[in-house]
């Protein structure tokens, strides 16, 4: 290699270096730009319909939103955050609960198979606290591990201001998208622009796509959450499902969190109840999955499971939590980058050369 190729080397693997250390202020960054490409679609809505400027029709769709906020905030907000303490205290008695009767099962089994039970299995009330205080054993650790998840933003000062930052980066993206989008182009080479541009804007088709088909998705899974908890008279119905249709953002995991919550609270007034919501939850999952999903997303792309499943368990490796809840979009961007960048620009035009000799 020359002087000036190992000098390029050189300043790649810097470059590579510093992102790397950056890699959790590069992820804010995304989000920012996320929430600006959901307000990038909804302000696209409202220019179509009224025809206005890009910043009236922002502002339109800002005073919309603090509208909607403020109308969720005074009806769901306060009986949510009422029903999601309450919910919260349960969750250890139905810990204490559930190992109870995991016990006597395998006592009853021990007593078929071998004509008696010694009791020997007392060893799960002792190691795990499976009694009927909820301060015992697993129950404490499950309520004190809970509580710590609640309240995990202690630094409210830190995450105040990168809640901030990214809206704010939002909000002037939003305002001048192809301005910003020009001043990335700067960063190819000049004959790769144009198709660089294309490769964004099929990114930011797929961004808008998919938050459109998330947020309907989430909708419809929470409605029909609260509609099925309701007639089977399981309590705590309104926090159980803004639950099921916030935690339906987060593929995967989401989904069987949201079932935990009502699961303990069912299991605490009949056993069958909690079966009975497991049912409903593996019902509306496959709604969601095989009918909602399909139809409202039909023109996104189309991410396997496999492939989202290593994206949640990268991201979350790589940038943490915030990785998790930003996986799909991530993925998303990525699926297309490859197709349009690596596949398109690279390979099928290697392997169309290669085949002519």
């Amino acid at each position: 290699m020359k002087f000036e190729q190992w000098l390029g080397l050189i300043g790649l693997t810097a470059a590579l270096a510093l992102l790397w250390s950056l890699r959790h202020a590069v992820l804010l960054i995304f989000a920012a730009v996320v929430l600006a490409m959901a307000l990038c679609t909804l302000v696209g809505a409202v220019r179509r319909r009224s025809g206005l400027p890009r910043l009236t029709a922002l502002l339109l769709s800002l005073l919309g939103l603090v509208l909607v906020l403020v109308v969720a905030g005074a009806v769901i907000v306060p009986p949510f955050v009422e029903q999601f303490s309450q919910l919260i205290e349960k969750l250890p008695q139905a810990a204490s609960l559930l190992l109870s009767m995991l016990q006597q099962g395998l006592e009853r089994a021990s007593t078929m198979i071998y004509g008696s039970s010694d009791r020997s299995l007392g060893w799960l009330s002792d190691s795990f606290g499976a009694s009927t205080e909820p301060s015992g054993g697993l129950a404490s650790s499950l309520g004190d591990g809970l509580l710590k998840l609640v309240g995990f933003a202690g630094n409210v000062g830190t995450g105040l201001l990168q809640t901030l930052f990214v809206v704010a980066v939002a909000l002037m993206v939003a305002a001048q998208p192809e301005a910003y989008r020009e001043v990335l182009l700067l960063l190819a080479p000049s004959f790769y622009r144009r198709r660089l541009r294309q490769a964004l804007l099929h990114c930011g088709n797929a961004l808008s796509a998919w938050m459109v088909g998330v947020l309907i998705s989430s909708l419809c899974v929470g409605s029909l959450a609260a509609i099925g908890l309701s007639l089977l008279g399981v309590k705590l119905v309104a926090a159980n499902a803004v639950l099921a249709g916030l935690l339906n953002i987060i593929p995967n995991v989401g989904p069987t969190l949201s079932t935990l919550f009502p699961m303990s609270v069912a299991l605490l007034e009949e056993p069958w109840k909690a079966l009975a919501v497991l049912a409903l939850y593996v019902v509306v999952q496959n709604l969601e999955s095989y009918v909602i999903t399909p139809s409202v997303m039909h023109h996104q792309l189309k991410l396997l499971p496999g492939f989202t499943l290593m994206a949640q368990l990268l991201f979350t490796v790589v940038f943490g939590p915030l990785g998790l809840l930003l996986a799909l979009p991530l993925a998303v961007c990525l699926q297309v980058l490859v197709r349009e960048l690596l596949i398109r620009d690279i390979l099928d035009p290697w392997k169309l050369q290669r085949w002519s000799r």
